[in-house]
Order: C-alpha cells, then sequence, then structure tokens
C-alpha cells in the first residue's frame, strides 16, 4: 500500500466514531476508557476483544452473528485497521469498535473483569526463543488477560502454526489451566464452534491454499 494511501486512511480513522487511538502515554496513565466501555457502547452487553485484528474479519462476523454482544478490534497496524472499522460504518453495526494500541499495554486499557472473552487470530507465532516474550500466549500475556476477563472469561487462540498451537497447550497444562477444546485441523477434523471453520480472515485463505491445517484452542485462566 503507497504511502498516500497509508496517511489518507489514518486520517479517516481520526474521524471514524467507532475507532479509539490513544497514545501510549494515555494508557500508561491509565485510558480514560477503562472500566467505561459499556459507557461508550451505552449499554451493559458482554465485551468481546479480537486481539490482532488487522482488517477486523473475525470482529464483523461475530458482532453480525451476535447483536447482543460487544465487540472490540485491537490492532497497532491503523491501515489495515481502518477497514474493519469502515466496514463496521457502512453496515451501521454499533456493538463495534477498534482500539488502535499495543496489545501489551491491553490491561491499561480494560479494568478488571471486563471482558468476557478474547480471540486471538492468527498472530505471529515468534517462533524463535529470544522472540518468545513476544508470544501473545506467553505467560505474561496470560497474566494481563486473566486480570482484564471475568472468572469464567474465555480465550480463544486460531493460528496456522501448529508450534504456537503446541507450545499454548504446554504451558496451559504447566500452570494447570483448563483446556476446554483443542483442535490441531478444524477443517479436516471437524468438531470445532462453527464460528471457527465459518469465518476465514485473509491470511487464513492464504494458508489453507497452501494446505497447511489451521488449529483452534479455547481455555480458561
Amino acid at each position: 500500500m503507497g504511502s498516500k494511501n497509508k496517511l489518507k486512511r489514518f486520517r479517516e480513522n481520526e474521524q471514524f466514531s467507532n475507532v479509539t487511538q490513544p497514545l501510549r502515554e494515555e494508557l500508561l496513565q491509565d485510558s480514560p476508557f477503562k472500566g467505561q466501555w459499556s459507557a461508550l457502547f451505552a449499554n451493559d452487553n458482554p465485551i468481546v476483544l479480537e486481539l490482532g485484528c488487522g482488517k477486523g474479519e473475525y470482529t464483523l462476523a461475530l458482532a453480525r452473528r451476535h447483536p447482543e454482544v460487544n465487540f472490540i478490534g485491537i490492532d497497532l497496524k491503523g491501515a489495515r485497521l481502518w477497514r474493519g472499522a469502515k466496514s463496521a460504518l457502512e453496515e451501521g453495526l454499533g456493538n463495534v469498535h477498534f482500539l488502535r494500541m499495543q496489545i501489551e499495554l491491553i490491561d491499561f486499557a480494560f479494568d478488571n473483569a471486563e471482558v468476557s472473552e478474547i480471540w486471538i487470530t492468527f498472530p505471529d507465532p515468534q517462533t524463535k526463543f529470544k522472540r518468545t516474550k513476544h508470544r501473545l500466549t506467553n505467560e505474561a500475556f496470560l497474566q494481563r488477560y486473566k486480570r482484564i476477563l471475568r472468572p469464567d472469561g474465555v480465550v480463544h487462540l486460531k493460528t496456522d502454526s501448529a508450534f504456537l498451537h503446541g507450545y499454548t497447550i504446554g504451558l496451559l497444562q504447566g500452570l494447570g489451566k483448563p483446556i476446554t477444546y483443542a483442535n490441531h485441523d478444524v477443517y479436516r477434523l471437524g468438531g470445532s464452534p462453527e464460528i471457527v471453520t465459518e469465518v476465514q480472515t485473509f491470511y487464513e485463505q492464504q494458508y489453507l491454499d497452501k494446505g497447511t491445517p489451521i488449529t483452534y484452542l479455547s481455555f480458561k485462566l
């Protein structure tokens, strides 16, 4: 994408009513939205996050299926996030919001037990050992998710990375955390929740074209 298009999308994001772009400094002092997301949506419906939402395919698909739930897509890439935000506005999806921020600051943006579910869709698996701290399912991230999730909250991980799938299962077992469902090839083996196979992200379609198995895991913290 050309730099002019990116700049245009960044400017449009600033005008979109369903996009929040807090500065890092604001988050470190606690976001003004922390504990106030229900007020932003003007209802007390459950809140579900998609981390690394990209163009927001899952955020939008979930929102269409569940108007009784509020969905927030989170990503640092503003030009990608723009697509999901624009589509939500065009479709009149009032239960969708997008938050442009670094995921490691997530517990500065959400209060304790403010979130019902978290979806992590096709994150970078960060396979090198020195990149362990950047894996979105490492122990430090799990602690952040635990703080913002309700006691019965669920985390969903959908990935093409057998490494990340196995790493996360091993870590959860070591921590004694309950795994509610695991499938290392959702399209070949079946049995996964419908939403897992009915919604395909841009990157997922590319992986499927190459014959790469898609894995799914859900767990509680």
